[in-house]
């Protein structure tokens, strides 16, 4: 898929995870925004969704490390098939499926994630079981820059190293913010490439918002060794009052925020014509 096409696919994402947030006043919306080019570089053009739906046991594995960032990760889902659509108007509805963090009551979800720190660890289980049993499927696991100030993020990186797990790649949305400020402040993450290299993975960064250059990254594989990818985002990613924002992060859009944001997505939408 061409890069406009995917661009253009994480624009319409955006729109919809603005709907789900402003209307039912909850999510991560900062974070959502930033990692919607990943989300839509992996499940568009890198893994094999009908595998996944058809639970293959040669599937690729996605764990969603930052599991906080769900309804981005639900907009995706739904408009590639896995529920309807109709169903995202049900955003942490009591009693319905799309929870804050992600569930295994939704198709197309494999793991219950959230507890930071732990995505990176589950993968490195999966992956090493894979590669007992010489299974091909690949497993990716999405994780913010705050979570690795998690301890048990370099247990997993040292295990994944040990095991020379070139099934595993782990991705970074390196946004340079977290919950409570910049990255840099709270605990300095410096080349994060850099450290991952240490702990003897592969290790690429790229721009995390041009669907091109995320799919090169993912496919930078070094036999005998797990990849990471170091995605380079914005916070807030098209929503300008609220990018490079701290406290987007959680932020509920105003009325007047909602209205200028749909404005300016529905703006680029239409700069990008009927391409499909």
């Amino acid at each position: 898929m061409k890069k406009n096409q995917l661009s253009k696919l994480a624009e319409q994402r955006r729109l919809e995870v603005l709907e789900m947030v402003y209307q039912n006043k909850a999510g991560h919306i900062g974070g959502s925004m930033s990692c919607m080019e990943i989300l839509v570089s992996l499940y568009y053009s890198m893994m094999n969704i009908e595998k996944i739906k058809n639970k293959d046991l040669d599937r690729d594995r996605f764990i969603m490390g930052k599991g906080h960032c769900a309804e981005a990760l639900y907009t995706v889902l739904a408009d590639t098939g896995f529920f309807p659509k109709e169903e995202l108007k049900e955003f942490v509805h009591y009693g319905g499926r799309l929870a804050e963090h992600p569930t295994t009551k939704l198709p197309g979800i494999e793991f219950a994630t959230g507890a930071l720190g732990h995505g990176l660890s589950l993968g490195t289980g999966l992956a090493i079981g894979f590669q007992m049993n010489k299974n091909p499927a690949h497993v990716y696991v999405l994780m913010g820059d705050g979570e690795q100030d998690e301890g048990s993020v370099w247990e997993a990186a040292m295990a994944a190293s040990k095991y020379r797990l070139d099934n595993l790649t782990a991705i970074v949305d390196r946004n340079r913010l977290q919950i409570s400020g910049d990255t840099e402040a709270i605990m300095p993450l410096g080349s994060l490439a850099g450290k991952y290299r240490a702990f003897g993975f592969e290790a690429v960064e790229c721009d995390g918002h041009d669907p091109q250059d995320i799919c090169r990254a993912l496919s930078a594989r070094t036999p005998g060794k797990p990849l990471a990818v170091i995605a380079n985002t914005v916070k807030g990613k098209g929503i300008t009052v609220f990018e490079n924002r701290a406290e987007s992060h959680q932020l509920i859009p105003t009325t007047e925020e909602y209205l200028r944001t749909k404005e300016e997505i529905t703006k680029r939408l239409e700069d990008y014509g009927d391409e499909r």
